[in-house]
């Protein structure tokens, strides 16, 4: 039975991957009997927008070409809507870590093959107030590295502008009041350098960053590292990259289902690595909320 599907995909991400390959992408996905309409996102918002005009057309999947921006939008215009197809993931963007947290690859080819094979997993999202994420939100002043890399910049270099963003950064970091009631858990109200509320164990390439992080366990990890000076987050981020920084004393870990949090201070919210508004914000798990396509091996 032929099948229907939308391919949202994002022209800049990746170095433009996803404009070199699409006409391989379309004819792969054909062999296989899935029709495939195509549109290229040409600003902010776009691709949610075109991912609710999926779903309300009636398509059988949608599938997200580009990085973790693009499906963060693509998500977006998914979640709100009582009925949802199933979601295909073609890893081309800068980062990846959604798709390197459930062992999506990043050939094109594999991943597109995912998807011709048909075989779905059930998996969880979160709720920033109105909005939605698939991976990861936090706040405080290191999370706001990401979206400061402009998109050029992104194409060209790649994961470098994020480091060399993030080390001019390290001289700029700076505790934030936060108090941050957690279901189950109490209220922790102090000097915070960032909070992280993960879904996957995979954020910004620190793969064990939460290593008890499910995707469908109904949780979130969440990750608050306190008041520290330069030497000592330097000291954490080494234990975070083993998984060994759950038990230092610098760092509080908790699961729980929602997440309220508060400042006296102006702090911008990252979802999944895109600028999500500002606190105060509520979060909140979506448990089985979406079905997307996994390598059923």
């Amino acid at each position: 039975m032929i099948k229907k599907a939308r391919l949202i995909y994002n022209p800049t991400s990746g170095r433009e991957e996803g404009k070199k390959r699409l006409a391989d992408i379309l004819q792969m996905l054909d062999a296989a009997g899935i029709e495939t309409t195509t549109h290229a996102t040409d600003g902010e918002g776009d691709a949610t927008t075109s991912a609710a005009e999926a779903i309300d057309r009636g398509y059988d999947m949608i599938i997200a070409a580009g990085g973790d921006g693009t499906l963060n939008e693509v998500i977006n215009g998914m979640a709100g809507k009582p009925e949802r197809p199933p979601l295909g993931i073609i890893p081309l963007g800068t980062t990846n870590d959604f798709a390197r947290a459930l062992g999506i690859p990043r050939n094109w080819e594999e991943a597109c093959s995912i998807i011709t094979r048909q075989v779905t997993r059930v998996i969880d999202l979160g709720q920033a107030n109105d909005k939605y994420f698939i991976n990861i939100a936090g706040g405080g002043s290191l999370t706001e590295l990401t979206y400061e890399v402009p998109s050029k910049l992104k194409t060209m270099i790649g994961q470098l502008a994020y480091y060399m963003k993030g080390l001019e950064k390290m001289t700029r970091l700076r505790p934030t009041e936060l108090r941050i009631e957690l279901d189950g858990h109490g209220v922790f109200h102090e000097e915070f350098m960032l909070f992280l509320i993960t879904n996957t164990n995979s954020v910004g390439g620190f793969e064990k960053l939460a290593p008890d992080a499910r995707i469908d366990d109904g949780l979130f990890d969440v990750i608050m590292l306190k008041k520290c000076n330069l030497a000592e987050f330097i000291r954490v981020a080494g234990m975070a990259l083993r998984g060994e920084h759950v038990n230092d004393p610098l760092i509080i870990h908790a699961q729980t289902k929602r997440v309220s949090v508060t400042s006296p201070d102006m702090v911008q919210l990252n979802l999944d690595g895109e600028y999500g508004g500002l606190l105060p914000a509520t979060f909140q798990v979506l448990p089985s909320h979406l079905r997307i396509f996994v390598d059923g091996e």
